[in-house]
């Protein structure tokens, strides 16, 4: 006859539970702080929907078509964001076609075809380095470079080019991130079938870590349509009544505009104000959901 032994009693152990009770305290506090973020979020947008809706939205159209279609203004009846909703659109869409094909371009070959040795750590650390530097660097950087050396004035190739420096390290990142995600069997897979290299990272590991890439130039762009040192320091204008024809044109971009306005004391500036940062937000959320589609697309086509 087979006897079963007893479970060992349970011994307690007072660290145990204070170990336990730390963990709580510290997921309570994690919870405590991102719900503090979001309140105060919540409380920005509020604020800036009461203050800007109605100059925005109106009847019969879902847009105040006035204040879209007119120009900057000293007078704040008047004023309008056109110039300035074509210039962010005519600057980030120069800005990603640069950024872009760079980014991903430099993280296949940091990826797939560099050695790994001591120039490409450095060239990893720099990558590192450069994502972090303040906007107002890559600025000076934009003054010198494109509008002094390279003379292309203070225009909208100047400000997409910098804004391109500014992100392209993000892209990267990110692009090699992607890369790494790639199963190393679909790599083997193709090199048993006879692929060469570019074959393999053209056909198998590029279609895979697209949809990473691009939300990686999701999170850039992001970034880069809202940042206003950079072009403040090449010489973005704060007033122009017409629109850029040329991407050596000068120009100006929504947050500009808006920080041109929040810096005005009247009354009626302060609501158009609020009204352009509504507008910014809604650029950006139609940028990201078209990017998401896009990315979405992609994953289920490979």
């Amino acid at each position: 006859m087979t006897t079963i032994a007893a479970p060992a009693p349970t011994v307690w152990n007072p660290r145990l539970t204070l170990r336990r009770w730390i963990g709580r305290i510290f997921v309570g506090a994690c919870l405590l702080a991102v719900l503090v973020g979001l309140t105060m979020l919540g409380a920005l947008v509020v604020d800036v929907l009461l203050d800007g809706a109605s100059r925005l939205f109106g009847l019969p159209t879902i847009l105040d078509t006035d204040f879209l279609n007119s120009f900057a203004s000293r007078f704040p009846d008047r004023a309008g964001v056109k110039a300035a909703v074509i210039g962010t659109l005519y600057m980030m869409a120069i800005t990603a076609a640069v950024a872009f094909p760079l980014g991903v371009a430099a993280a296949i070959y940091l990826e797939e075809y560099a050695r790994r040795n001591w120039f490409s750590r450095l060239v990893q650390l720099n990558i590192a380095n450069l994502a972090g530097i303040p906007s107002i660097v890559y600025g000076l950087l934009g003054l010198q470079l494109f509008v002094r050396a390279m003379e292309l004035e203070r225009s909208v190739l100047s400000g997409s080019l910098t804004m391109a420096l500014l992100v392209m390290p993000i892209i990267i990142v990110a692009g090699q991130e992607s890369l790494r995600a790639v199963p190393p069997s679909m790599r083997e897979g193709a090199y048993a079938l006879g692929a060469t290299r570019w074959q393999v990272t053209r056909s198998v590991v590029l279609p895979y870590a697209f949809g990473g890439m691009l939300t990686g130039n999701i999170l850039a762009m992001s970034r880069a349509i809202g940042e206003t040192a950079p072009l403040i320091m090449i010489g973005a204008l704060t007033f122009i009544a017409f629109l850029p024809q040329d991407p050596l044109d000068p120009f100006t971009v929504l947050p500009i505009q808006i920080f041109n306005w929040v810096s005005r004391p009247q009354p009626g500036f302060q609501e158009i104000a609020a009204a352009g940062i509504i507008l910014l937000l809604i650029i950006l959320l139609i940028m990201n959901s078209l990017a998401i589609f896009l990315r979405a697309k992609t994953r289920v086509r490979w």
